[in-house]
């Protein structure tokens, strides 16, 4: 099937493409303006409407898919425009894989059509009912594009409600994945409503009632169970921003004044009554733990001991493999020996008084940025696509697991246990809850979004916390290289936070949950249900094509 392959075509069928044109592009205009930072998350209600006429129009499989690609590359560069980080460091390999991402992400656009045309040709469902199957394969596709080494999914249709935190507060029953069948559903009534009216001048009242129901019920919802009243038990937390230039550290610095810097700011989170403070992403460029450089490991050490405080912080991380341990499949080896090892982007929690660091590898890589896709299966591409400053050959690791901390929190001492995500891990809906079922409290964020500059990049990043918060009901902090650090609260406010590009110490007391949602207990209720529907909806079509098959070779004969 090829996308670009050009078609004669008459003048009228011209004017009609035109005009098709011109309704996805205004669709995916729309659904572009539904993301933070812009704040018309309304628009995400009707953004689908021009499309779905579209769709509902076009008879053959190749021009369907060519609508969903022009539909999603549109809205990719009205939301996506800063993922090249074209605007600073101008680094080739990130704006070439920031490139490939603009072109690439679109292409799985088309899975959603290409079951909704599947289910059109079979005789038992019709074009019709099809229509009304296009949700779940929507939402197929976005938990399928979640779990592929070529993962982007920062424009799930659910995400555009990260500025409409009331009406996305049902996520904690539906989760993410049913929040987007919901939007698709509201512009698939919609649509009917419009198509009645533009064709026969009349109301469809049965359309209409269920529309209601479809915004009222979680808006209802989102009301009677928003949770703004002072958590029980909190813990005092500092978050570090220390807004360093993330190209010239990686160029290489002195560690000594980096950590300077670091326990300077961190002294008035200490002197604020911090227990745990949070460094962000790859605080240090070097693999701390390799025993090269233990003079800057014992220094943490001695700030965690004096000052009786957790230091949590982003740090890569180099693991050796000993002869007989369980290797994992994408692990490294030196040239011209047996030595095994995997790096990792990590987090690393440093306790007073223990010399036991506990330490969670990064599973969610970005693509082209952290790990070049498919690397494993075609390992000449990472001689070929190598970002300039090394970071682009992280291993994936291997399981989530939560960190505990023994710190006195606002009830008392205890054991606190909590999730560390790095940065483009908080994107992940079903990824976050395995943190929420294995018990934590509330959530750690560690980022460095300075890569991209003052664009829409850092402010998205930022609000899908909000997103997270919300369906595991547990209270999120980001610490931030340039911007932005924060404490998200449980019912999707963002109690304080910093600006970009500004040197800050914020002391927060974080609201420590244990409440489970209904999603939490049922995260693979929705996505096993959308590929269930999507398997039977290929099944069908190639029970049709055989049917068909076999009826004109009946014919012949």
């Amino acid at each position: 099937m090829n996308l670009f392959k050009r078609i004669p075509r008459t003048p009228e069928e011209k004017q009609k493409l035109r005009s098709e044109r011109f309704m996805i592009v205004l669709s995916g205009v729309l659904m572009g303006f539904a993301y933070p930072p812009f704040p018309f998350p309304i628009t995400a209600f009707i953004a689908l409407v021009p499309l779905l006429y579209v769709v509902t129009r076009r008879e053959k499989l190749i021009d369907l898919n060519r609508a969903a690609y022009l539909f999603g590359f549109v809205t990719g560069l009205v939301s996506l425009y800063w993922v090249g980080a074209y605007t600073v460091g101008k680094d080739p390999f990130l704006m070439i894989g920031g490139g490939l991402m603009l072109f690439a992400n679109p292409i799985f656009f088309i899975i959603p059509t290409t079951l909704y045309y599947a289910l059109s040709r079979s005789k038992f469902i019709g074009k019709e009912k099809a229509i009304w199957f296009l949700p779940p394969f929507w939402a197929f596709y976005e938990y399928f594009y979640m779990n592929i080494d070529l993962n982007f999914p920062w424009i799930t249709l659910s995400n555009s409600m990260a500025n409409f935190p009331v009406f996305y507060k049902i996520s904690d029953i539906i989760g993410a994945l049913g929040v987007t069948m919901l939007l698709l559903y509201i512009n698939i009534f919609l649509f009917r409503i419009w198509e009645k009216w533009r064709t026969e001048k009349k109301t469809d009242r049965m359309a209409l009632r269920i529309l209601n129901v479809l915004i009222l019920v979680p808006l209802f919802y989102g009301i009677i169970t928003r949770d703004d009243q002072p958590a029980q038990e909190t813990l005092r937390t500092g978050l570090v921003q220390p807004n360093l230039d993330p190209y010239e550290k990686w160029a290489g610095g002195n560690l000594d004044d980096i950590l300077n810097k670091y326990f300077t700011l961190s002294d008035k989170a200490v002197k604020e009554g911090a227990q745990i403070i949070i460094w962000p992403e790859t605080a240090l460029p070097v693999y701390l733990m390799n025993g090269q450089y233990d003079a800057q490991v014992q220094r943490i050490y001695s700030y965690a001991d004096s000052n009786k405080v957790y230091i949590l912080t982003g740090m890569p991380h180099i693991k050796m493999f000993q002869p007989g341990e369980k290797l994992p499949p994408d692990v490294k080896s030196y040239k011209g020996s047996d030595i095994k090892y995997a790096t990792y982007n990590s987090v690393l929690l440093f306790a007073p008084g223990d010399r036991t660091v506990q330490q969670y590898g990064k599973v969610k890589l970005v693509p082209f940025g952290e790990r070049t896709p498919y690397i494993d299966q075609l390992p000449f591409l990472g001689n070929v696509l190598q970002w300039g400053v090394g970071l682009s050959s992280w291993n994936v690791g291997q399981e989530s697991m939560v960190f505990s901390a023994n710190v006195k929190t606002s009830t008392g001492k205890r054991e606190v246990k909590f999730g560390a995500l790095v940065c483009f891990e908080s994107v992940f809906p079903n990824f976050v809850t395995e943190f929420s079922q294995k018990g934590a409290e509330f959530f750690a964020v560690v980022t460095n979004d300075s890569w991209y500059g003052n664009t829409s990049g850092p402010y998205q990043h930022k609000e899908f916390s909000t997103l997270r918060a919300l369906e595991n009901h547990r209270a999120f902090v980001r610490a931030a290289n340039g911007g932005i650090s924060c404490l998200i609260d449980q019912s999707g406010t963002t109690q304080t936070a910093t600006r970009m590009y500004e040197t800050a110490v914020i002391t927060v007391d974080v609201p420590l949950l244990k409440r489970s949602t209904l999603f939490m207990n049922s995260a693979f209720v929705v996505p096993y249900l959308t590929i269930l529907l999507s398997v039977i909806a290929v099944l069908l079509w190639i029970y049709q094509v055989i049917i068909e098959k076999k009826n004109k070779t009946e014919k012949r004969g």
